[in-house]
């Protein structure tokens, strides 16, 4: 039986890999599980057991797995083709009779207004339907989804938004990467569904003051309606469909999306987490 991470070489997928080195267990029972050619090559250098996955490719995703596997399955990041990838992985986890699947969606998947949730929920309905021990993940923001943001900020002094008062619960991906692999390592979570979110959610007025000691200059959040989040937006360059995503992302904060704070990530990590000002140091370059 291996513990196969299905996305290793993505952000948060690496992460799991170092935490579970970290916690002891033993390269090799860790199969990590992606596409990048280069980190795998690195971590096959560490004793860790490597599989080249594309989850595009059914083929690959049954090569790396094997009966009684303990899998968790990253959710992709296309967007506009990870349900087809989802529904690729679980059924190739069913064909190898893998022995748990443990799943990342995001935060209240089934009552969530966040335009993000509907892939998510139709990959934990083909989970359960699936009939596998199942764990899933219902990961919030990252704090290191405002590094764009942090950067423009550093030029411009402002934090453009629509989230209006907002609320986002947010923590580091290796926060999540930490209770992740606690709960890949402890026995007894097959059933179970984890609200994941930072112990504070903070309103932009707290991120730009966040921006603002990180960076060293003032930084103030430039409030707009949604509308004028789209043309603002589009006027920096991006596409209108790209726009129209960031500003509804935006208007989920604004209705309360991403406030939840249950306590299941400190809980499950053995420690809080990690607050904005700390997470957001590192990406300031």
């Amino acid at each position: 039986m291996s513990i196969v991470i299905a996305g290793a070489t993505g952000q948060l997928g690496r992460l799991v890999v170092e935490e579970l080195l970290g916690r002891g267990v033993p390269a090799g029972q860790i199969v990590a599980a992606g596409r990048s050619a280069d980190q795998l090559t690195e971590l096959a250098g560490r004793g860790v057991n490597t599989a080249q996955l594309d989850y595009n490719d059914p083929a690959s995703v049954n090569a790396a797995l094997n009966e009684g596997d303990i899998l968790l399955l990253i959710s992709g990041n296309d967007i506009q083709n990870r349900t087809a990838q989802h529904e690729a992985v679980i059924d190739a986890a069913v064909q190898a009779k893998v022995g748990h699947i443990l799943y990342t969606s995001v935060l209240a998947a089934d009552t969530t207004p966040l335009v993000l949730a509907p892939d998510h929920v139709k990959a934990e309905e083909r989970i359960r339907a699936s009939g596998l021990p199942f764990t899933f993940f219902r990961n919030g923001w990252y704090t290191e989804n405002y590094a764009a943001a942090l950067l423009t900020a550093r030029e411009t002094g402002t934090v453009l938004g629509s989230a209006g008062g907002g609320r986002v619960a947010s923590a580091t991906r290796a926060d999540y990467a930490a209770a992740i692999a606690a709960v890949l390592t402890t026995p007894g979570h097959e059933g179970s569904v984890y609200e994941l979110s930072g112990d504070h959610a903070w309103t932009y007025e707290e991120l730009a003051s966040a921006f603002s000691t990180v960076l060293g200059r003032s930084v103030s959040y430039g409030a707009v309606t949604s509308e004028e989040h789209v043309l603002a937006l589009e006027a920096a360059g991006l596409d209108p469909a790209t726009a129209g995503f960031l500003a509804a992302l935006d208007g989920n904060i604004r209705q309360g999306a991403l406030e939840l704070t249950t306590g299941d990530l400190s809980r499950l990590a053995g420690r809080p987490t990690t607050p904005l000002l700390e997470g957001l140091r590192p990406l300031a370059g």
